[in-house]
């Protein structure tokens, strides 16, 4: 439980800033950041479990402060990119991907030694960096239509034709809206539902009622019918 719970807490404290850090110095690194930090994390997590249970609990928090960075920045990115009709559309299929890769990752690592799966997802994310760095393009050479392009992705600046950075949106206005509170409820009941099946699921199965490798692999299936409802609401 302490292990498992220090990944929250490194999340929570990483997404509260965030926002903030991809509007300032740019969602290509931000995000570049976040995945590095996590896949290097990921990559190492084997050994500090060998190494002491605090060791584990630094490389567990680790993994929560980069995929904290992550959400915020792959939405400042969208919100810059991504024509406000289809934002929607491209947060769906985000949704359905990521809940693919559970699904392949619930399927697959049942079949594998313990510390393999942190070798894969740790090199697998280091290459997509690289692949990340080369592949991207800025507004500049990319642009998105009814978007400035003088947003300068690359150099990290912010500019006065950035769509967010002349919203004036005070914080207190976050928390004296009903409407969004029903959103914050509704995302807190989801995450608490997601996070017990995901980590508590596979130990229930195993441990009341005798489940075997193969018969966990079934722990995929709320993660398939999250990706074809992703997909099919848009």
């Amino acid at each position: 439980g302490t292990i498992l719970s220090a990944f929250p807490v490194g999340y929570i404290a990483s997404t509260l800033v965030a926002g903030s850090a991809a509007r300032r110095y740019g969602g290509k690194l931000v995000l570049t950041l976040a995945v590095a930090l996590w896949s290097v994390s990921t990559l190492l997590t084997p050994s500090c479990a060998s190494s002491s249970f605090s060791a584990l609990v630094a490389c567990r928090l680790a993994l929560g402060l980069g995929e904290g960075l992550g959400l915020p920045a792959i939405f400042h990115l969208l919100a810059l990119r991504v024509p406000a009709e289809q934002r929607s559309t491209a947060f769906g299929y985000l949704v359905a991907l990521g809940s693919a890769g559970q699904t392949l990752s619930t399927l697959i690592c049942p079949h594998l030694d313990w510390s393999s799966p942190f070798y894969l997802f740790g090199f697998g994310g280091i290459v997509w960096v690289l692949v990340w760095l080369v592949a991207f393009r800025s507004n500049k050479t990319h642009s998105t239509p009814g978007l400035s392009g003088a947003d300068d992705e690359e150099a990290g600046m912010g500019s006065t034709s950035d769509p967010l950075a002349s919203a004036g949106v005070r914080w207190f206005e976050y928390i004296s809206h009903w409407p969004l509170w029903a959103i914050y409820i509704a995302h807190f009941s989801m995450n608490w539902s997601n996070y017990i099946i995901m980590n508590w699921l596979p130990t229930y199965l195993a441990r009341t009622l005798g489940a075997d490798k193969n018969q966990i692999m079934f722990t995929a299936a709320p993660y398939v019918l999250n990706s074809v409802v992703g997909i099919g609401k848009e």
